[in-house]
């Protein structure tokens, strides 16, 4: 861990994104006046324009969908150290700006000159999903020609790390950083907290064929729904989850899929309740990931992530592992975990993403020109 103290926190170990440099990223000014992730979101929406062969962008057909579950909590704390500190004249007028939730958003529109609907979903871990599922939604309903879809966090701060730890959510297997973070083992004991983003660049087949983009992967199928069950914990019985991945499925019309990944975030009580609804809607047979045991987790960014990675499946051929998962549950037996690199003939693939605040969202991605 660099930069935060957590020599007396329970959980003291995190994903973090090593190297980055806002400064060299986006120059003094920009560094100075954002949290860290915007600084993600900007630098993340500027890869994926580039990676989809946008040499100029922005108008009022472009927009912005961009996600987080904790916006600029960095800001907030430095802010709420310097008015204990130093008191309230000493404040930062970058503060409010830079801690909103829809900072991320705003500085990818602005970057991108996008002047579309700019929208930020604050749906907790399915912010990211979400972002692409409404992108998506954009793109069919004719509002927008592009959307820059994605989600950012940067959660890896002393009080979210003490806060998370106090739910009892956090992994505390600190001396074993790279086996911390477990989904669907029988000796998982909490997530690992991780900051970055990720941007998917959103069109209409037809225009991206136009102009000779190449094309990762077909949206076709989004879900969502709330549990209305508690604050923090997912509902057991996973009735809300298990609607909004049929409902996924049902628009993609397909009755399964030939992978998923997970949200599989590694706690007891989500990893079993996923369990069973995968166990009921794909079987027990469909290979099942959790990316988190290697990324950590993202929060509001890790559907946009996983998002990503599911592209990239779809491209390559290839399921990526559940590292750590070395006894499977058996309250997750339902399911089919990878557990190592496996290539593999794919079409659709299933992510999900289940937020607190009873929040869920699941995506159905599907291999260009595969059906027709």
């Amino acid at each position: 861990m660099t930069g935060v103290d957590v020599s007396d926190l329970p959980a003291r170990i995190a994903a973090q994104a090593g190297g980055f440099d806002p400064v060299d990223a986006l120059g003094v000014r920009a560094a100075r006046a954002s949290d860290r992730f915007a600084q993600f979101a900007v630098v993340a929406a500027r890869e994926a324009v580039r990676n989809a062969g946008w040499a100029a962008t922005g108008g009022p057909r472009w927009s912005a969908i961009v996600g987080t579950g904790l916006g600029g909590v960095a800001t907030f704390e430095r802010a709420m150290g310097t008015l204990s500190d130093r008191g309230p004249t000493r404040m930062s007028p970058y503060t409010a700006p830079a801690m909103i939730p829809n900072a991320a958003v705003a500085a990818v529109a602005m970057d991108a000159g996008c002047r579309g609907p700019s929208l930020c979903p604050t749906t907790a871990c399915a912010a990211g999903t979400d972002a692409v599922g409404a992108g998506a939604d954009l793109i069919r309903l004719g509002r927008a020609d592009v959307v820059l879809a994605g989600g950012a966090e940067a959660p890896v701060t002393r009080a979210m790390l003490a806060a998370f730890a106090a739910m009892r959510a956090a992994s505390t297997r600190n001396e074993d950083p790279q086996q911390a973070c477990r989904p669907f083992d029988r000796n998982r004991n909490g997530l690992v907290m991780g900051e970055g983003a990720a941007v998917l660049v959103l069109e209409e087949a037809a225009a991206a064929a136009a102009r000779g983009a190449s094309v990762l992967c077909e949206v076709v199928g989004y879900g969502a729904s709330c549990d209305a069950h508690h604050t923090t914990a997912p509902d057991p019985a996973g009735t809300a989850a298990e609607a909004a991945v049929r409902q996924a499925l049902a628009e993609a019309e397909i009755t399964s899929v030939d992978h998923v990944n997970a949200h599989g975030t590694g706690t007891k009580l989500n990893d079993a309740a996923e369990a069973g609804v995968l166990a009921r809607v794909i079987g027990p047979t469909v290979p099942v990931t959790s990316t988190k045991s290697m990324t950590g987790h993202l929060m509001g960014a890790a559907g946009a992530l996983e998002a990503a990675i599911c592209a990239l499946v779809l491209r390559d051929q290839v399921l990526p592992p559940t590292i750590n998962c070395e006894d499977q549950d058996p309250e997750c037996a339902g399911i089919s975990v990878v557990r190592e690199v496996t290539p593999a003939a794919v079409t659709d693939v299933l992510s999900t993403s289940f937020g607190f605040g009873g929040h869920n969202a699941a995506l159905v991605l599907r291999r260009p020109g595969s059906r027709s």
